[in-house]
């Protein structure tokens, strides 16, 4: 009788239909991007996955849902145009160019309300291939060479506005992703 239950479950488990994709590991351990050097290939990552995780976890949103102020907290809309849009000022700082009049008004309309989130992921997927490739552009040899940043032009370099394209993406993608999972625990109570 034992040996029965284990054939059966054994069957059971081979001729299971599978829900859900396998899980595969983060960009950074798939061995891809080798054709860039550590530097660019590490921000190019982080790209990646900012745009796996945003997806996973933002496209099943409403236009209502991305724009909620839930608990206070920035809507997902926000945390998704901010991605999109310092990508686009962090590199201007790393090519050495200043802030231009179009990139200072997208700044300022980062938190209006009235977002769709077909034209916010249209926006955060085609700011994630634009920066990739203005990413590649840089050489190594131009790392260490100076840069200012803002008004002020506080001083960093072009290797620091790099990985802070990397490390600001993740931090705001990390909030967008949890206040989606806030709205959506919300939504199905």
């Amino acid at each position: 009788m034992t040996d029965t239950k284990t054939d059966t479950k054994a069957d059971t488990k081979n001729t299971s239909v599978k829900t859900q994709p396998e899980p595969q590991p983060e960009p950074w351990m798939r061995g891809t991007l080798t054709d860039v050097d550590a530097v660019a290939r590490a921000v190019l990552h982080a790209l990646e996955l900012a745009g796996e995780d945003i997806t996973r976890w933002c496209a099943g949103l409403t236009d209502a849902e991305i724009n909620a102020r839930t608990f206070g907290l920035s809507p997902v809309a926000f945390h998704i145009r901010h991605i999109a849009r310092s990508l686009d000022r962090l590199l201007s700082y790393a090519e050495g160019t200043h802030l231009d009049a179009t990139q200072m008004a997208a700044l300022r309309t980062e938190l209006d309300p009235d977002a769709t989130l077909d034209s916010v992921l249209a926006e955060f997927r085609a700011a994630l291939r634009t920066s990739a490739g203005r990413i590649r552009a840089f050489a190594p040899e131009q790392y260490n060479s100076p840069r200012g940043v803002g008004r002020a032009a506080l001083p960093t370099t072009v290797a620091g506005l790099l990985v802070h394209c990397a490390d600001h993406t993740q931090r705001h993608v990390g909030q967008a992703v949890t206040t989606a999972k806030l709205i959506i625990a919300m939504r199905d109570s």
